[in-house]
């Protein structure tokens, strides 16, 4: 049975805040944000709406890995999900830092 949890003991044994899982989803996160944000604007997108596709796209493909997993795919996990908003979140700060 799936709890979901943000504290205390991991969700699924093994489910831990630090690991390498979380790593590659907070960089391939960072990676669907920073690509889709520079392609948009390679497009002629303006920042504010490429920023906020880039995101979208972002928030989908994190959200549907996840659905994936839940559906027999894998192993799902709110906390997958937290290291997909912290990838992407970080980029967002990159990318809105670093100019328009």
């Amino acid at each position: 049975m799936l709890v979901f949890s943000l504290g205390g003991s991991p969700a699924l044994p093994g489910d831990a805040w630090l690991s390498q899982d979380k790593v590659k989803h907070f960089f391939t996160s960072a990676f669907v944000q920073g690509m889709g944000y520079g392609s948009l604007r390679a497009a002629g997108v303006a920042h504010g709406t490429a920023l906020g596709l880039a995101t979208t796209a972002t928030v989908a493909a994190g959200g549907g890995k996840e659905l994936w997993d839940l559906r027999g795919g894998g192993t799902p996990s709110v906390r997958d999900l937290a290291w997909d908003a912290a990838g992407a979140g970080a980029m967002t700060v990159l990318l809105v830092r670093t100019g328009r």
